[in-house]
């Protein structure tokens, strides 16, 4: 089977952003260096890679001496790009994926369609105005724009918990494992979808 990775890079006058990805690295041989100049961010952009099962690279310098809204945006959207690349045609994917993850006190549900469509319904309820130096209200954003990009149906809810840092990363763990579920090879050669294209 051919490899699934892609390279990526974006150049705004906000931001500058490599990513590197690949879906299916060999066992043991998972690999990330992550630096967007958000901390909270590079953490929960590594939860996703690593409990996904990808091996990623993503480097951005961003305008944040304005604010934390173009890195984080665009750092998500870059990614995306690269998930749509690597996966090209969709052919062979199982496409639905669903999970649940707990961390420790909160919960989150994901539900995933590689459907060719991207849409997201996000509800995260997180409650603090920043973790770290990341403005709580640009999570959501970041899973929406992840969505969006890579062509995804995202359906992520919170379903309880009481703190912040715990419910937002619960989510992308969430989100990890529903993507992996989702993109597992079947060994077939279809494209999952009455329509013969996804």
């Amino acid at each position: 089977m051919s490899p699934r990775t892609a390279r990526i890079e974006r150049t705004t006058n906000e931001t500058s952003i490599k990513v590197s990805l690949e879906l299916d690295p060999a066992l043991d041989t998972q690999q990330f260096d992550i630096s967007t100049g958000i901390g909270f961010l590079d953490h929960m952009y590594h939860a996703l890679a690593k409990h996904a099962g990808w091996s990623l690279t993503l480097h951005c310098k961003g305008d944040l001496h304005i604010d934390d809204h173009h890195t984080a945006e665009d750092t998500a959207i870059a990614l995306g790009q690269a998930i749509a690349s690597a996966l090209g045609e969709k052919r062979g994917i199982r496409r639905f994926g669903h999970a649940y993850a707990p961390l420790d006190e909160a919960l989150s549900r994901a539900v995933v369609d590689i459907s060719g469509r991207g849409f997201a319904d996000i509800e995260l309820g997180l409650k603090r105005e920043m973790i770290g130096t990341l403005s709580c209200e640009m999570i959501p954003h970041v899973l929406a724009s992840l969505a969006t990009s890579a062509g995804i149906t995202l359906h992520v809810d919170v379903l309880k918990g009481c703190n912040d840092h715990h419910r937002a990363e619960s989510a992308f763990k969430a989100l990890a494992v529903a993507m992996r579920q989702a993109l597992e090879r079947t060994g077939r050669n279809d494209v999952p979808s009455t329509k013969g294209v996804l």
